[in-house]
């Protein structure tokens, strides 16, 4: 027994010395604030205390774009599409809560319903009555989330990548990068508060895109940092295990409103069969595919991803914001 203990206490010291050594402190957020907000950072406050990260660009006086990111993502994903976009469409954007420098929910809310808390506080922050919605991934589902519960804020929906349709029973097996691998199971979401290496989230990023050759350096350094936003690494994890309510995709039929799917043929996190998916479910839509493209289309290919919301755009007369 006592042989026992000793190896018990041995073990333990090693795997404290373990996590000493491996831990990954959280970035500092006044440096973070400087590095990433730009010049003047703006904040939407809401009603629950929440302080929301936006930006409100482009052109004022016409019509408007609201993007929403995807997990572990940010605000700076749409930069692309504002550089082409901006002298023809407001556009804005906000980082989602447990997100950039938005950081945790004050609730630990990250249903659909808290996440439309820092979407509802951006739009009444920059007063748009009318607006085209558009999301990656998660923020997809956002998207498509808002369109069912306020189709009349509307005048576009826009889905890239995004996440939520129903599965079809002959549909490609999705496969999830290392980190979503990991907050699957509880342990991994109690190291992932506290150990994420940089090496570890660069091979994920680049596992989410067609071509590892548009990750350079600096948008590694760009995800890896906010991930580590105090408070947002622990919102990783309860993100893992909150209810998305995949009943709501039975009601994609639902919504009216003009729709554009574009997607990459070489998405392996949420594979084209999903983008078949809704444009099936969704009476008024089409789908562009791109060749060579993954997860995140409008950092992988921003030409391509603005040239197809442009044109959806001007074919739907999207009124002025």
């Amino acid at each position: 027994m006592r042989k026992f203990a000793i190896a018990l206490g041995v073990l333990a010291g090693l795997a404290a010395v373990a996590f000493i050594a491996l831990r990954t402190p959280d970035s500092d957020p006044v440096a973070m604030r400087a590095k990433y907000g730009g010049p003047a950072p703006r904040f939407a406050e809401a009603a629950n205390g929440m302080s929301v990260h936006y930006r409100d660009q482009g052109c004022r006086d016409c019509p408007a774009i609201l993007f929403v990111h995807g997990s572990n993502s940010s605000i700076h994903t749409f930069e692309p599409l504002v550089e082409r976009l901006g002298d023809r469409y407001r556009i804005l954007s906000y980082d989602q809560p447990g997100h950039g420098l938005t950081g945790p929910h004050p609730r630990d809310d990250y249903s659909a319903q808290g996440m439309f808390e820092a979407l509802t506080a951006v739009v009444d922050a920059t007063r748009v009555e009318t607006f085209a919605i558009a999301g990656n991934s998660m923020g997809g589902w956002v998207a498509w989330r808002y369109a069912l519960a306020n189709p009349s804020d509307l005048s576009g929906l826009i889905l890239m990548n995004a996440s939520g349709a129903p599965p079809r029973p002959d549909a490609e097996k999705r496969k999830l990068y290392l980190g979503a691998r990991i907050v699957r199971h509880p342990v991994g979401r109690l190291l992932a508060r506290h150990i994420t290496p940089r090496s570890v989230f660069e091979r994920s990023l680049r596992g989410a895109v067609g071509d590892d050759f548009i990750v350079p350096e600096q948008m590694v350094d760009r995800y890896w940092e906010l991930l580590r936003y105090p408070g947002n690494r622990r919102a990783v994890g309860l993100r893992a295990t909150v209810d998305r309510e995949p009943q709501y995709g039975e009601r994609l039929r639902e919504i009216l409103l003009p729709t554009l799917i574009l997607w990459g043929d070489q998405d392996r996190v949420t594979p084209p069969d999903n983008a078949k998916t809704f444009d099936e479910m969704i009476p008024n839509s089409q789908v562009i595919m791109f060749e060579g493209v993954g997860h995140i289309p409008m950092e992988e290919a921003p030409e391509r991803t603005a040239t197809a919301i442009d044109a959806f755009l001007r074919a739907g007369a999207a009124p002025t914001s």
